[in-house]
């Protein structure tokens, strides 16, 4: 973990339609105090965190491990506060929950789409500033803990809380975590990894037991957290889930071997809320902090080391880890300037969440190019997610108070202006709706899904009827477009009788502006697909119910390594719409894939690849280049696998290279005879192409001998 790097001057970037923002911070301020040696800022974190330590007291150490209840010790808006001690100098500690912008029920902040919408952009740099956006507000908001962000791998595409991911696979969630989490950091806020570890449902999410094996652990779901603890996160949160029959904040294995141990987390780990379960075991496993009281970490604690149960050097390591943290980060020496009143909001902002929005939305179907629309004489808006309720956000902890909400409907009528006819049905009444898409040059149907934290979906259908809406509207209208604001993948059994469809995700308080962008053509959509969609509900990784949600207490990950589009490949599976998939209003050409080295031996290291990439249409637009991993079939891994990538930004004609590299772990395998990562002698194809059913070039590398 390293210090926060000071921050430059204000800076906008615009590409594309977005706003990277580069945003300020206020100096740090020197102080020194002769009677609290911890407050010299000359002394390096672990110093001044040792000095602080010895004059500390047990009731002092123990207040600094747990949460406090509101009722007890009120405070306003966050939804963990830990009291600061002025005797000491230690500032409190206030958290707030951020995936999509400042929640907790905050005001005068921005909502910017959900993080799989910004994950849809495969765009690293659009996450950092994604993570500066909310740091920077949460930390004008007196928030010196940002509760963000997710980075769970999706196992299970009904998942309640998908949208607040970056996907099904290990390598897109490390890459996107990292920027994000970098982004948060910058801007003052200490970031939090969550949730650890084994976190794929919310269905019976305080009892169910995650049943997997040691190498599926390392492979898919270790590999994110292990990319946040490389990018200097400074806590992690415990997931309320058991693995492998412990629950994650009590887990010797989970906590101290694999993080603590393994990936050298140096930070410290705080539960969700309400996931203690018990005193000893968990201050033992190596659980720092309680969230949000003091159930198992206040008084208890304070007896268990006054009777030895738990010594004081287990204690002060759970001090230390807290308060090196709060050293390195600045929380002793830099003053916030807001509070949870303050106002965070600017237009910046606002552009920037319309900006994210129009680059995570992936167009899916456009037969004919229906779209961009041009020329249209007459529009029908249909749905109450196009007009009366947009779905702009999913719930529980991710939910933020909006400023407000731009509507399809009136993002449309004002980008066609007084001359074009726009119409409105919310499609309650599917004759009304036939009727007026039967009057209209195009018909726009907008559906939703409604999601969040604590429940899963019941299935992947689009619920309400809303799939007799879309049949019935096509069936009157054959120029139909249907867009989509959904965290995660839906069945689309209409998908022949439509000719567009458009993935936009939940959007956030842009909306209809953002929509309107796309649709008329002035932002050429450019996101990828995070998520594989699948043609039926049987054909998906986690169809038996002994995996999702569960039987006897426990969710077997029998799949193994086959998540997400490694199942529909190791399966010869068709997908509706296969991940890293996505259209364009422009054309591209891949060509002259070069790689270095090709043969490789022990102890090797990056390989680099550099591929041509032309636009061949007539407008400007970005292709993502992906490169996956075909491995030795000895090696026991899934057919391909995503290994790196890189977003190329072109005009009309222009061919530009892009350059990606791959690290040796993609060319590696977890082996459970010895714990360790494997490079097995062997050839190995490296596959590039636009999605990961489109890889039309492709190169062999050799390992001569093995590596470990």
């Amino acid at each position: 973990m390293t210090a926060r790097t000071p921050l430059k001057p204000l800076v906008a970037v615009v590409v594309l339609g977005w706003a990277a923002v580069v945003l300020p911070s206020a100096p740090v301020q020197a102080q020194t105090n002769s009677g609290q040696p911890w407050m010299n800022q000359s002394l390096s974190a672990g110093r001044r965190a040792d000095l602080l330590i010895r004059a500390m007291t047990l009731k002092d150490k123990v207040g600094l491990v747990h949460g406090v209840d509101r009722k007890e010790h009120p405070f306003k808006g966050y939804v963990g506060y830990v009291p600061a001690n002025p005797r000491l100098n230690i500032p409190a500690l206030k958290l707030a929950d951020g995936r999509a912008g400042v929640g907790n029920k905050a005001t005068g902040v921005t909502l910017l789409p959900a993080p799989i919408a910004a994950a849809s952009s495969w765009d690293p740099s659009l996450l950092e500033t994604f993570g500066q956006v909310i740091g920077k507000e949460q930390w004008g908001k007196g928030t010196n803990v940002e509760l963000g962000p997710t980075i769970d791998v999706v196992r299970v595409p009904q998942w309640g809380r998908t949208f607040e991911t970056y996907g099904e696979d290990p390598y897109l969630n490390s890459r996107m975590a990292a920027a994000e989490i970098k982004g948060i950091q910058s801007q003052g806020p200490i970031a939090n990894a969550n949730m650890y570890l084994t976190m794929n449902q919310e269905s019976d999410r305080f009892k169910i037991d995650s049943v997997v094996d040691e190498r599926t652990l390392q492979e898919i779901y270790l590999p994110p957290f292990e990319a946040a603890v490389s990018s200097g996160v400074g806590t992690f949160m415990c997931a309320y889930i058991k693995t492998n029959g412990v629950y994650s904040c009590e887990s010797p294995h989970v906590l101290g071997n694999l993080l603590k141990k393994q990936l050298g987390f140096g930070g410290w780990v705080m539960s969700d809320w309400g996931g203690t379960h018990s005193t000893v075991a968990s201050a033992e496993a190596g659980l720092d902090q309680e969230m949000p009281d003091d159930r198992y970490y206040g008084k208890a604690l304070e007896t268990a080391v006054t009777y030895g149960q738990v010594s004081m050097a287990t204690l002060d390591e759970h001090m230390r880890r807290i308060l090196v943290t709060m050293f390195r980060h600045g929380l002793f020496d830099r003053p916030q300037p807001g509070d949870w009143d303050s106002n965070v909001r600017s237009p910046e902002h606002d552009a920037f969440s319309r900006g994210v929005a129009e680059q995570g939305t992936v167009l899916l179907k456009n037969e004919g190019n229906i779209l961009p629309l041009s020329g249209v004489s007459s529009i029908a808006v249909i749905g109450a997610d196009g007009g009366t309720r947009p779905q702009v956000e999913g719930g529980g902890s991710s939910h933020v108070v909006a400023p407000y909400v731009i509507s399809p409907l009136d993002g449309i009528r004002k980008r066609a202006g007084e001359g074009g006819r726009v119409a409105y049905s919310d499609g309650s009444d599917l004759a009304s709706a036939a009727g007026l898409a039967k009057s209209a040059a195009v018909a726009i149907v907008f559906v939703s899904t409604a999601e969040g934290e604590g429940h899963d979906r019941p299935n992947l259908e689009l619920p309400d009827k809303q799939d007799d809406l879309i049949s019935t509207v096509a069936a009157a209208n054959p120029k139909t477009i249907v867009v989509l604001n959904t965290g995660g993948p839906v069945l689309m059994p209409w998908i022949d009788r439509v000719l567009g469809v458009i993935e936009a995700w939940y959007p956030g308080q842009e909306d209809g502006n953002a929509i309107a962008a796309i649709l008329f053509g002035d932002v050429n959509p450019a996101g990828k697909l995070p998520l594989t969609f699948p043609r039926t509900a049987d054909k998906i990784p986690t169809s038996m119910q002994q995996q999702w949600p569960g039987a006897n207490g426990k969710s077997i990950y029998s799949e193994k390594l086959n998540v997400g589009y490694r199942w529909y490949d190791a399966t010869a599976t068709e997908p509706l719409f296969p991940f890293g998939f996505g259209l364009s209003y422009t054309t591209f050409r891949l060509g002259h894939l070069e790689i270095t080295p090709t043969i490789l031996s022990k102890g090797a290291g990056v390989i680099d690849v550099t591929v041509d990439v032309t636009n061949t249409g007539h407008r400007r637009g970005a292709e993502v280049v992906e490169a996956y991993i075909n491995q030795p079939s000895g090696n026991g891994e899934p057919p391909r696998q995503l290994c790196a990538f890189a977003k190329v930004f072109l005009k009309p004609g222009e061919t530009k290279q892009a350059r990606l590299t791959i690290e040796p772990r993609a060319l590696s395998y977890y082996d459970m005879s010895t714990h360790s990562w494997i490079s097995a002698p062997g050839t190995y194809q490296v596959l590039v192409g636009t999605s990961s059913r489109n890889l039309p070039l492709r190169r062999d590398i050799t390992i001569t001998d093995a590596s470990n």
